[in-house]
């Protein structure tokens, strides 16, 4: 999902400052939320997981060119269902910086795109797990189609955001749009994949029962 160099250039790069900074405010507002209620000790540990996370999903597993742009397993579902909306809001965040600083210094400039593209449609999925997951119900508890719902709204919003940023920088021309239906498509094999992690890994914690835990979320054991 990363905006390659050269896709968008010149001063249509700004607008990915602004859009940023306006998934930077909404995060921050579900941060300080976070920390009021859960400290800042559990916060802090959990974006520290939700970081080392995201430089694995990007650095250790496998990745592959489709179209203008890579495929990435970013199991962004799985981050907030286990850690919550804004330590996974940090982590991506952070991940992202790390990387671009320490391992792939061509995607700095792109940092901002690439924020939004994450960021954007993790705090959307933050609000349709609210309509899909009813108050009553634990996250251990979810089902297979629960989590599909959650992992489409969320590969649905970076594949949305991947086209915008091409074709904000490359226009809509025949070769750009064959393109994107070529990631798009790509994108299909993360959408089959993440709805089975989702429910390993939530398996996984049912069988640990670590209700309580300041490195989870409240929601993975208990409801709302």
């Amino acid at each position: 999902m990363h905006i390659e160099p050269g896709l968008v250039t010149g001063a249509k790069m700004a607008l990915g400052a602004v859009t940023a900074a306006g998934a930077a405010t909404v995060s921050a507002k579900l941060v300080w939320e976070s920390a009021a209620e859960r400290g800042l000790v559990s916060l802090g540990a959990r974006a520290a997981m939700a970081t080392m996370a995201t430089v694995v999903f990007f650095e250790v597993l496998p990745h592959f060119v489709a179209g203008p742009s890579e495929v990435h397993l970013i199991l962004g579902s799985t981050l907030l269902l286990m850690l919550g909306t804004a330590p996974a809001a940090i982590g991506l965040a952070m991940g992202l910086l790390v990387q671009a600083l320490f391992l792939s210094p061509s995607d700095l400039p792109q940092y901002a795109m690439n924020v939004t593209t994450l960021l954007v449609p993790l705090l959307g999925l933050h609000f349709v797990a609210r309509k899909v997951i009813a108050s009553d119900t634990a996250y251990v508890d979810l089902t297979y189609t629960q989590a599909l719902k959650l992992s489409a709204t969320y590969q649905a919003g970076i594949v949305a955001w991947v086209a915008f940023w091409v074709m904000w920088g490359q226009g809509m021309g025949a070769e750009t749009m064959v393109s994107l239906a070529t990631f798009g498509a790509a994108y299909m094999t993360v959408l089959l994949l993440e709805p089975l992690v989702d429910l390993v890994v939530l398996a996984g914690a049912k069988a640990l029962r670590a209700n309580g835990s300041s490195l989870l979320n409240s929601r993975v054991y208990n409801a709302a």
